[in-house]
């Protein structure tokens, strides 16, 4: 699925505006769906920002409400059933969420862009790439339908597809799973926007292949100082392109921290898990490590800290009351910069 917006003016940033001023930040978002069965609470609360030229990853299992705000930050979910009934999403400062249709279509694709993770489903198979990648010039731009195919090819030679020139009349069938996800890059930085989202942008490729994609993410990202939100269930993806990580279960985050610090000292006992259950050369032919249990039901979230049932931590005061995301310190009490857990008892987690 590609979005195509018509052109129009964008937001930009004023003259004097501070540069501690986040590119884009979500403050309290709620997300939920009304179905036959009850209202599903996908997203509740979560609160992130992330600069230019600054990449935050967003973790989780299945399920935790990662794409489902992404989908919100896009304004592309469906509502109904979808409904926001509280937040903020700051771009530049101006809340997306208070715009008009006419003016929240004037950022999204143009100002922020969005990776889908199944570029089969995504890219159109009786369209050529060419005529899909020259369609952003051709709505946003103007551009003829020549000079547009002119702007694919540099597009797909941007991404390293190789002979771009020959195979620019090539539909998506005909290109690997690497390459397709090459295009719906290209996709994304058509307008060179000011932040890009990219949902699971390695899902169902080799670890050869993933290495390769998510090396061309943080090379166009530092050619043009983009922001960039990366979700996906795989720590072992960002821990080389990532700045900080925002670890979410059961649409809340429950820990925030620099993407190194969270590898050495995990916070919460979610984190943890997730850490323990990648796979390691030091424990080969050992059995992985698998937290227990299977995420909530977002119909029926558990009473108190969500992770409870699953959590080999959890006492009386996890089944009752939900734990706020806090800053994390040291034994001595120094704050840890960027680091914060929604745990009762991070403190044993990670001095423990």
């Amino acid at each position: 699925m590609t979005i195509i917006e018509e052109t129009s003016s964008v937001p930009t940033p004023r003259q004097g505006d501070s540069d501690t001023t986040p590119l884009l930040e979500v403050r309290d978002l709620h997300v939920e769906f009304h179905t036959r069965d009850g209202v599903a609470k996908a997203v509740n609360g979560v609160n992130y920002s992330v600069a230019s030229g600054e990449t935050l990853a967003v973790l989780g299992e299945s399920g935790s409400g990662k794409s489902v705000t992404a989908q919100a930050i896009m304004g592309i979910l469906d509502m109904p059933p979808g409904s926001i009934p509280q937040g903020q999403i700051l771009y530049r400062g101006q809340d997306m969420l208070t715009m008009s249709y006419e003016e929240r279509r004037k950022i999204r694709g143009r100002k922020i862009a969005m990776i889908f993770q199944d570029a089969l489903s995504s890219l159109n198979p009786v369209l050529s790439v060419g005529y899909q990648l020259g369609e952003m010039y051709r709505v946003h731009e103007g551009l003829s339908r020549k000079a547009a195919k002119t702007k694919a090819i540099e597009l797909m030679e941007r991404v390293n597809i190789p002979a771009a020139k020959a195979r620019v009349n090539d539909y998506p069938h005909q290109f690997s799973g690497g390459m397709r996800q090459r295009i719906m890059i290209a996709m994304a930085l058509a307008l060179e926007p000011d932040l890009i989202i990219a949902d699971e942008p390695t899902t169902a490729l080799d670890v050869t292949v993933q290495a390769q994609v998510m090396d061309l993410l943080a090379d166009l990202q530092s050619e043009f100082n983009m922001g960039l939100i990366l979700i996906t269930h795989d720590l072992g993806v960002v821990a080389d392109v990532a700045d900080k990580i925002a670890v979410m279960y059961a649409g809340r985050i429950v820990e925030t921290a620099p993407v190194h610090e969270l590898y050495k000292r995990p916070a919460h006992p979610y984190t943890r898990g997730l850490l323990d259950s990648i796979p390691r050369l030091d424990q080969k032919g050992q059995e992985l490590y698998a937290i227990k249990g299977l995420p909530p039901n977002l119909l029926k979230i558990p009473a108190g800290c969500a992770f409870n049932p699953r959590c080999p931590r959890a006492q009386d005061i996890c089944r009752t009351d939900v734990p706020v995301l806090e800053p994390v310190t040291e034994q001595d009490g120094t704050e840890l910069p960027g680091r914060g857990s929604a745990c009762h008892f991070w403190k044993e987690t990670i001095h423990g």
